[in-house]
């Protein structure tokens, strides 16, 4: 019987995580939960200048916070002596070679073969190097970065996302895989712990398309088995420019913070760019089950900050009491008011944080707008008794048009003004009881209340 599968998600703390981070983070993560599979969340923290421990905690709870909780976790910075002991096989291979060419040396061999009308490829110069010449680079000073030698062959596999799909390797430099001083590039560290957890399935943009060619040749170099890959369209803004961390607005923290439901986020983010309805998904495993990875377009997924406010007013419109009460207790909505007051503003919210304009709205202190006082008057000396009920706006009403023969938006807007001081808002025979009587005169006689 098949292992079952296990993906991963591998984001580097150097940044808030951000809507195209959280793409491939929920197709792997619905895709394990789909299988039967686990999903390890991987820190890719070699970059020891730009990663920070706040982005690294800041990465697991938005990703808590779009509902995904990982199986495994570890952080690559704990595992520098697996890196080191594959290194020395592939060295000991003669896979691994030593540089020592200066970053100003390659840009100047780079710029000589695009002159000449040649691909900017690494020339191997290294290789060629003797002992002696290797000797008098270390003697000044210099320490060598290593490159992995690849065998300049057609890699190709099936992908999951676009089918058939190949890399030829001659195309390509031999990547270096280890810096000057010692750290590991992302490549090599990759490999080993997708090798070393049995990672199954690798599902990733498709600006990693290249990548695998080269990590291909790695798992067989240090033979281990070769995972499945599949690499999906990439989110990009509604311009057609790629994502970056740089873009705070689109952070997920930011999101988070500006009171963005998370199964918006996660629905606009899996569904658009695949063959479904971009709509609304309370549910992770109903997402889950429209997620397939076959039927995800090839095209860039554009992502509107427009959409996502259309998404999370659907779903806000739908929320039962129970997915906001705490939030509501938040906002100073007590208890026994909560379910009505929620029934009687959800339709008119983009965000559940927008309830509390509505919420001052009913407990005050509201400034009133009397446009026409005299309509108003005549209007308070009408007002019923307490207490107030699901009745009382059309008794109140249909008195009011019977003794002044106004009617529609005559009857209405005066009173709306007056009661709310807004022109816009929820249905006032929701919003009236909730109101109560004692602040109502109070408004209808123009003070605020």
């Amino acid at each position: 019987m098949a292992a079952s599968p296990l993906v991963r998600f591998a984001p580097s703390p150097t940044g808030f995580l951000h809507i195209g981070n959280a793409r491939p983070a929920l197709l792997n993560a619905l895709f394990a939960r789909r299988e039967g599979g686990r999903f390890l969340l991987r820190l890719d923290d070699t970059d020891r200048e730009r990663s920070t421990e706040e982005f690294a905690t800041a990465a697991a709870e938005d990703l808590g916070w779009l509902g995904i909780k990982p199986d495994l976790f570890f952080r690559q910075s704990d595992r520098t002596a697996l890196y080191d002991t594959a290194a020395e096989r592939l060295k000991a291979a003669g896979r691994l070679y030593p540089c020592y060419e200066t970053p100003e040396e390659l840009d100047r061999r780079r710029k000589r073969q695009l002159g000449r009308g040649l691909p900017p490829i690494y020339d191997r110069a290294a290789l060629a190097l003797t002992e002696a010449e290797r000797a008098a680079f270390e003697a000044e000073g210099r320490k060598p970065h290593w490159r992995f030698k690849l065998d300049h062959r057609v890699v190709a596999w099936n992908d999951l996302v676009r089918g058939e799909s190949h890399v030829d390797c001659a195309s390509l430099s031999d990547p270096v895989l280890v810096r000057a001083d010692g750290s590991y590039l992302y490549t090599l560290p990759s490999v080993v712990d997708d090798a070393e957890v049995g990672v199954t399935h690798v599902i990733r943009g498709e600006d990693h398309v290249t990548n695998t060619g080269v990590q291909v040749q790695l798992f067989e170099a240090l033979a281990a088995s070769v995972p499945a890959f599949g690499h999906h369209n990439l989110l990009t803004t509604a311009d057609g420019e790629g994502l970056s961390k740089r873009l705070g607005h689109l952070s997920l923290r930011s999101l988070r913070e500006a009171g963005y439901e998370p199964a918006a986020v996660r629905s606009l983010a899996v569904l658009t760019g695949s063959a479904e309805a971009v709509r609304p998904i309370a549910s992770l495993d109903e997402l889950a089950d429209l997620v397939d990875l076959a039927h995800l377009s090839r095209a860039p997924a554009r992502f509107d900050p427009a959409e996502l406010d259309g998404m999370n007013a659907r779903l806000v419109h739908d929320m039962p009491l129970e997915d906001v009460r705490e939030r509501l207790s938040a906002l100073g909505v007590p208890a026994e008011a909560a379910e009505a007051f929620w029934l009687a503003v959800r339709a008119n919210l983009g965000r559940v944080s927008d309830a509390a304009a509505w919420w001052q709205v009913v407990n005050g202190p509201v400034t009133p707008v009397i446009a026409e006082p005299d309509f108003i008057a005549r209007a308070a000396d009408l007002l019923p008794e307490a207490p107030f009920g699901p009745g009382t706006w059309k008794a109140w009403t249909d008195a009011v048009k019977a003794e002044t023969g106004a009617k529609g938006r005559a009857l209405f807007m005066p009173l709306r003004l007056a009661l709310t001081g807004l022109d816009h808002g929820p249905d006032l025979a929701a919003l009236l009881p909730l109101i109560g009587r004692e602040r109502a005169v109070r408004r209808l006689a123009g003070e605020t209340a």
